[in-house]
């Protein structure tokens, strides 16, 4: 039983299974599932230690597995995926102690060593899922046994503290939201008064604290998911203070350097703002939490600058985060420096990076009550339900990113009149969309939903041009004087392996010449479909600008694996051709 809010969404979910997805973003999605999670060994790395259960302490992520399995079963319906799925839940509720216990420790190590409770939280909240997508009451039934063990051992000793390294609620990340999801799915207030009271949500105030140390206030990820847990809470009571962390965090990401170029956020899993981009930068935890609290304030207000910042972190800090065959995945991805990718399938962020990643085709379409919203541009086919009995299949012809040609056909499944809301990307200058490829050109505003309102017929079709030359972007703070080469969503980087003539520069010292920029050209060493492009530059120590500009490089996309450098000394950095960052602006007010 769903709760009833207070406070109505401007745009809503569409359900993953009435979605498919191509492009890049789909073939991400079928990498991830073909090359990671069936590649995966689940018995041996997942399953066997909750079988064993005589671990002292130790973290492994099964629940945040199975909650991503969930959701690629019933997106895919593939058979296989699906018969995958069954094992590991069944093998998972195999496990399950008399008292309710799911986990890996011995009984005396329980619950109060750290990440247990959160290991068991994530459980409750992927059996959820599974009960929710395949209504598997056995996945309930383990998942309300679980919260129950957790709700009677914490309360037991409500003033314990988990460890005294860590913030109240780090270690319970993840509890407030899974709780929350269960309450929804089985009626009553239970679990969803203990994640209140336990977890402070109607109190917490924790302001940005920057950087680890002390008790690690400042995780970000832990920050993002209890503002989460808040956002639910705000729908069912209409409380503004439940909206106060939430604005605590965007005024820290878009006014005050917390958002860096890629689109994702953090150092050290912590919160940062000096805008140095080196090895611990983005934990790929924090970039999930990010595109998810984006998706979760686009579907509050309705506000396209939500779904600009989701695309960026996306195509940028997300993508990167994996290598272009999906089997590895990276817990940071630095844009300053070399990127190593996780030596494990197990713990938080390649489990983290599975559950965002099926979470995707979600976040391409929404609906209104007056209408549907275009946020991601992919080819994909999406299927939605209007009023009065009307369904509307829409069909995305694109190769977004690579241009901003986007061709949207509309099929209602009879004529009616309502509204497609289309997200013009704040750096989309002179886009235009035309309908039915006559009539009048539309001009419409970047950083907005331009609105197109009329009586659709089946085979209609919208055109939409967001053009996208090659821009440059103003570094700040430690990247002051410097800039980044953009183009559409996509940041570009300087690779090594790309470029022999810069194998042995330091690349901190190149100096381009940002007039030279050429492309840009087709390119599949990152992607297929993929672009680059060249600029010229002056190698270190060299008299620029009048000495020859010699060194031609080629500029990859993000995503490139080699990837090392992303911000460039310049000539000039005062330029007023440099623009500044198109994502920092003010966001709900």
């Amino acid at each position: 039983m769903d709760a009833i809010p207070k406070t109505d969404d401007t745009l809503y979910s569409v359900d993953i299974r009435s979605v498919r997805v191509g492009g890049e973003m789909g073939r991400r999605i079928e990498a991830t599932v073909k090359n990671n999670l069936l590649a995966l060994d689940a018995d041996r790395d997942f399953l066997k230690p909750f079988q064993d259960r005589n671990a002292k302490d130790g973290y492994i992520g099964l629940g945040k597995l199975i909650d991503a399995w969930v959701r690629f079963a019933a997106y895919t319906n593939d058979e296989k995926v699906i018969q995958r799925k069954n094992h590991v839940i069944e093998a998972a509720l195999a496990t399950q102690e008399a008292d309710g216990y799911i986990g890996l420790l011995v009984p005396e190590k329980r619950v109060w060593t750290l990440w247990d409770a959160h290991e068991m939280s994530y459980l409750v909240m992927g059996l959820t899922t599974d009960y929710e997508y395949f209504g598997s009451q056995a996945s309930l039934d383990a998942a309300k046994k679980l919260a129950d063990y957790l709700i009677k051992r914490l309360s037991a000793e409500p003033e314990r503290v988990m460890d005294p390294t860590l913030s109240f609620e780090m270690p319970t990340t993840g509890l407030a939201q899974a709780f929350l999801n269960l309450s929804d799915r089985c009626g009553g207030s239970r679990y969803k008064d203990f994640a209140v009271s336990r977890e402070k949500l109607t109190t917490w105030d924790l302001p940005i604290v920057k950087g680890r140390w002390g008790k690690v206030e400042g995780h970000a990820y832990a920050y993002m998911a209890r503002c989460l847990a808040q956002l639910h809470l705000y729908r069912e009571q209409g409380d503004p203070q439940l909206l106060s962390q939430t604005k605590v965090a965007l005024d820290f990401l878009t006014q005050k350097n917390g958002l860096v170029i890629t689109g994702t956020c953090g150092d050290h899993e912590c919160w940062h703002d000096t805008q140095e981009g080196t090895v611990n930068l983005g934990e790929t935890c924090a970039t999930a939490y990010l595109v998810r609290l984006m998706d979760n304030l686009l579907r509050l207000t309705g506000d396209a600058h939500y779904g600009d910042i989701m695309e960026r972190a996306i195509f940028n800090a997300l993508f990167a985060a994996q290598s272009p065959d999906g089997r590895q995945i990276r817990y940071y991805t630095p844009f300053d420096g070399k990127r190593i990718y996780f030596e494990k399938d197990t713990y938080c962020c390649p489990c983290n990076y599975r559950r965002i990643i099926s979470e995707l085709p979600g976040m391409v379409y929404y609906w209104g009550k007056n209408g549907i919203a275009v946020n991601l541009y992919a080819a994909s086919e999406a299927t939605l339900p209007l009023d009065e009995g009307v369904n509307v299949s829409l069909k995305q012809e694109t190769d977004y990113p690579s241009t901003g040609a986007v061709t949207i056909q509309v099929n209602p499944s009879k004529a009616a009149t309502f509204t497609i809301l289309l997200r013009i990307p704040g750096w989309a200058a002179n886009a235009t969309l035309k309908v039915n490829g006559e009539g009048k050109i539309i001009t419409v505003v970047p950083g907005t939903f331009q609105t197109v309102d009329r009586e659709w017929q089946p085979g209609d079709r919208i055109t939409l041009d967001l053009p996208m030359p090659m821009r440059w972007v103003n570094g700040r703070v430690a990247q002051a004087g410097r800039v980044a080469l953009m183009r559409g969503p996509m940041v570009y980087c300087l690779s090594r392996a790309q470029n022999p003539l810069v194998k042995d520069m330091e690349l901190r010292l190149i100096t381009i010449d940002p007039n030279t920029v050429e492309g840009p050209f087709p390119d599949d060493s990152v992607r297929p479909g993929g672009q680059a492009c060249r600029v010229h530059a002056w190698g270190p120590g060299a008299w620029y600008p009048h000495a020859k500009a010699d060194l031609e490089l080629t500029l990859t996309e993000f995503p490139d694996p080699s990837g090392e450098a992303t911000y460039f000394h310049v000539p000039n950095p005062s330029l007023e051709s440099f623009a500044d960052d198109e994502l920092l602006q003010p966001v709900l007010p």
